[in-house]
């Protein structure tokens, strides 16, 4: 897919088009290739730790380092069109970003600089990976006099298609909407209070690519991965559970994006969740963002989330 331009892309804003990919530091890469294998994704050695890809695209959306520091959010990266790059170089260096090197050389590619509570983030010439419409999604029943049965012996196994979105915890959920909508030309979507925020690209993308959520500290909370059907999504949490990654929450539907979903808590105290049809903003979409109470934030049918579930596993820095 070409980074030059397309019909769909808005040309009044300055704004990334993807989130090209997460980094995340743990404290043991093998129990990290398990898990995420056992999810769907190829864990792929990469330089200084592994490279998480789907099976269907090679695009990689996320980096796993191992460190001795336990689990923590390493980088973000950003996708941007190569035209743009030089007005974000300038449009960060009038905003008064503080630049810093990379945090390894195998990342030494575009821009990097100090993100809100200090994350370190990067603009990088990229392909558009997040989605230029709707995905699809499907829901198959059986007609009349016929058995809709699947032996759990026969049960397919799920391959998510491409990362969705990330969640970080923050410190200042308000803050955190003002730096990323300035400085990175996202658009806030919906929000509730200072408790949780969802933001998407200004040329497409999913409901929202980026979303923060409120804590002491900084972190991340969870990376969202599409698949195609409900089905997929039970189907994901029963292959989970037999692999021995049992402790989630699912299976439900959200409020915000309207995903259906099911959340593994993987070996660090984070999440995985396997989302099937959220919401699509298109290029050309001005989304009117609401506020909303808590009540019609999180879940309109579903378990009761387990106590912990925004609880921040990452150590305070």
């Amino acid at each position: 897919m070409s980074t030059h331009a397309r019909p769909d892309r808005r040309r009044d804003v300055l704004g990334v088009h993807s989130l090209d990919h997460f980094a995340l530091e743990v404290s043991d890469l093998a129990e990290a290739q398990h898990f995420f294998e056992r999810f769907g994704l190829l864990a792929r050695p990469a330089d200084r730790g592994l490279g998480l890809h789907t099976h269907s695209h090679d695009h990689r959306w996320g980096t796993i380092i191992e460190g001795s520091r336990g689990k923590r959010l390493r980088h973000l990266s950003f996708g941007v069109f190569a035209d743009d790059f030089e007005r974000f170089d300038a449009h960060l260096a009038a905003a008064g970003t503080r630049r810093i090197g990379p945090p390894d050389e195998s990342e030494a590619n575009g821009i990097w600089f100090e993100g809100f509570d200090g994350l370190p983030l990067n603009l990088r010439i990229a392909e558009k990976s997040s989605p230029e419409a709707k995905s699809s999604f499907s829901f198959h029943s059986t007609g009349p006099g016929e058995s809709g049965a699947i032996p759990n012996s026969k049960a397919p196994r799920v391959l998510p298609r491409r990362l969705s979105h990330v969640m970080l915890f923050t410190t200042n959920v308000s803050k955190a909407i003002e730096f990323y909508t300035r400085l990175l030309g996202l658009r806030l979507s919906d929000r509730s209070g200072d408790v949780v925020a969802f933001l998407h690209g200004p040329h497409g993308s999913d409901h929202h690519m980026l979303a923060v959520c409120s804590s002491d500290h900084s972190g991340m909370h969870h990376a969202s991965w599409d698949v195609g059907s409900v089905q997929e999504v039970g189907l994901g949490a029963a292959q989970m559970a037999k692999a021995g990654y049992k402790r989630g929450w699912g299976l439900g539907r959200h409020v915000l994006g309207a995903n259906y979903f099911h959340y593994v808590r993987d070996p660090w105290g984070s999440y995985c969740e396997y989302s099937a049809d959220i919401d699509f903003i298109p290029a050309e979409f001005d989304w009117e963002p609401g506020d909303h109470a808590p009540e019609d934030a999180l879940y309109l049918w579903g378990p009761t989330p387990p106590a912990d579930f925004v609880q921040n596993s990452e150590p305070a820095s």
